[in-house]
């Protein structure tokens, strides 16, 4: 009878703890020279209409990565996509009905590499400009704040934010990129100086199409040297 009490406690112990756990993912593109992030709409329970992070419960035979995984999948349509941990949020008072903690991710993506569709609870997904976030539910503009100063950090110390552009980018546009990111403004033959002493960048034999303005030279990044100055660590300077 003892070890009947010990197992229906540890049961309900394990059930209680999945309902108290949840995963918000932040993902970050870039397009037209704005960094942006992927909010959905709620269509169902106490946030129903309300934009936030993409996210949701866990279930109980999975890892929390995989529950990530899923769960963008399910909501966006998001695929094979790298999800790195950030950290739990556990404010008291985060979920209004009862006591949850979250536990974070985020991931760069190319937005053009990805068609964006709602699904499962969500009634709506779309980009939003980094400067145009409107009130999130809970305490998502909160872990939006933190994955945003994340990235700051991170693109100063590893060349991640090519991860952001497409193959092929000119310099203004890797400029206004960490712009962006950086939330500075930088001068132009100063960034172009730097950028190219680091010789990070293959220069192509390419220009701009279809551009109304005069065509830029085109570039993209040197994979071993990436993967030099990744493992070595990024001083990136402004």
């Amino acid at each position: 009878m003892v070890k009947n009490t010990e197992d229906d406690s540890a049961l309900k112990s394990e059930q209680t703890a999945m309902n108290a756990i949840t995963i918000d993912c932040v993902i970050f593109g870039f397009d037209k020279g704005s960094l942006e992030v992927l909010l959905v709409q709620h269509g169902e329970g106490i946030s129903k209409g309300k934009w936030g992070l993409p996210g949701g419960w866990i279930y109980k035979k999975e890892s929390t990565d995989d529950a990530a995984h899923r769960l963008l999948n399910e909501l966006t349509g998001l695929d094979n996509i790298y999800l790195e941990q950030l950290k739990a949020f556990g404010d008291p008072d985060r979920f209004p009905l009862r006591r949850v903690i979250t536990i974070g991710y985020y991931a760069l993506v190319k937005r053009e590499d990805y068609n964006i569709k709602a699904g499962f609870t969500a009634s709506d997904a779309k980009w939003y400009k980094i400067n145009s976030i409107p009130n999130l539910i809970y305490d998502h503009n909160e872990i939006l704040g933190y994955s945003l100063k994340h990235l700051q950090n991170r693109v100063r110390q590893a060349p991640i934010g090519f991860n952001l552009l497409p193959e092929k980018f000119t310099l203004l546009q890797l400029m206004h990129l960490y712009e962006e990111i950086l939330g500075i403004e930088m001068d132009k033959s100063n960034f172009r100086r730097k950028i190219l002493h680091m010789k990070l960048l293959v220069a192509l034999d390419e220009k701009q199409q279809d551009v109304s303005h005069r065509a830029a030279k085109l570039f993209k990044f040197d994979p071993e040297i990436y993967t030099k100055l990744t493992e070595k660590g990024f001083n990136f300077e402004f």
